[in-house]
C-alpha cells in the first residue's frame, strides 16, 4: 500500500481482507495448504492496517500528519499483547 493514504482506504482494504477471510473460513470452504498459507497471511496484514489506521488516527489527533504513517513489519505488530 502507498505511504500515502487515507483513513477511508485503510478501511476499504481492511474490509476486503474481512471478506476474504469470511470466505475462505466458511465450513463449506476446503482449504488446501496454499489456502491455510493465505488465511494466516490475511491475518499478520489485518494485524498490520488495524494498527495504520491507530497510527494514522494518533497521529491527526495530536497534530501531526497521518500520511507520515506507515506499515509496520509483521514482527512488530504480532509482537504486540493484546
Amino acid at each position: 500500500m502507498a505511504q500515502h493514504t487515507t483513513d477511508e482506504g485503510v478501511l476499504r482494504h481492511i474490509t476486503e481482507l474481512v471478506e476474504e477471510e469470511r470466505r475462505l473460513r466458511d465450513p463449506q470452504t476446503r482449504l488446501d495448504d496454499a489456502g491455510r498459507q493465505r488465511l494466516e497471511r490475511i491475518q499478520v496484514e489485518l494485524d498490520q492496517y488495524w494498527d495504520l489506521l491507530r497510527q494514522r488516527r494518533a497521529k491527526e489527533e495530536f497534530g501531526d500528519d497521518p500520511d507520515d504513517a506507515a506499515v509496520r513489519p509483521e514482527e512488530i505488530v504480532e509482537s504486540y499483547e493484546q
